[in-house]
């Protein structure tokens, strides 16, 4: 056991294992760059190609300590390299199920991530150049508020808040801290279908505050 662990180190064994392996390198990138021919972004097809390679090393080097001859299986090798990148294993292990980025994740939950607006146009007959163009401005990341926006908010927000009782206003802070539901219905001592209720008289009330509610009313029936 010893005098075998031995000559397996040796640089002519290195050597050999090397070669093996490069040998069988032009097989694993080629049926790689098959399989996964259905993705468009050469960079990401590319970035797959190469997790093959990474992850055929690894398993290679195993086989070697087994004893397998890997001339043996070459072409099953090849393809169950192809599959296991495909079902999200790399080299450093599995993608995480919980990133949206994964594609283990979006296979699994059934949804994909697209650059933003490009479901929203594809439905630019059914919803309106309006519908559209709204969603697009919602959905669109913006984390800095036009200053004639805040100013705006700054003096409306307290003047609206005024309108409510002092128990509405307590909810409506708490709310606005992104406490969930129950929480602020143990708070209230108030069913959590209340607290759902409120928020949306909140809502409602907001919207008409600003003269704002027969515009999102008219737009939700166009939807």
């Amino acid at each position: 056991m010893i005098a075998s662990a031995t000559s397996c180190n040796t640089p002519a064994a290195k050597d050999s294992r090397q070669d093996v392996f490069l040998a069988l390198l032009p097989k694993i990138q080629l049926h790689a760059a098959i399989y996964f021919r259905y993705i468009r972004c050469p960079a990401k097809k590319a970035d797959k190609v190469a997790d093959a390679v990474a992850l055929a090393w690894k398993w290679f080097l195993r086989l070697q300590e087994r004893g397998k001859d890997i001339n043996n299986f070459r072409m099953v090798f090849v393809i169950l390299v192809a599959r296991a990148v495909k079902s999200g294993r790399r080299l450093t292990g599995m993608e995480k199920i919980k990133d949206v980025f994964s594609e283990r994740a979006q296979r699994r939950s059934g949804f994909r991530v697209e650059p933003l607006g490009t479901g929203v146009r594809a439905n630019q007959d059914l919803l309106g150049v309006e519908i559209q163009e709204l969603l697009d401005e919602r959905l669109r990341d913006n984390t800095v508020t036009p200053p004639p926006d805040a100013a705006a908010f700054r003096i409306d927000f307290p003047q609206w808040r005024s309108t409510w009782g002092e128990r509405d206003r307590r909810l409506i802070d708490l709310l606005m801290l992104d406490a969930r539901t129950q929480d602020a219905a143990r708070s209230f001592r108030i069913s959590a279908g209340r607290v759902s209720q409120k928020r949306r008289e909140f809502h409602d009330d907001w919207l008409r505050f600003h003269g704002e509610y027969c515009a999102s009313f008219q737009n939700s029936d166009v939807i």
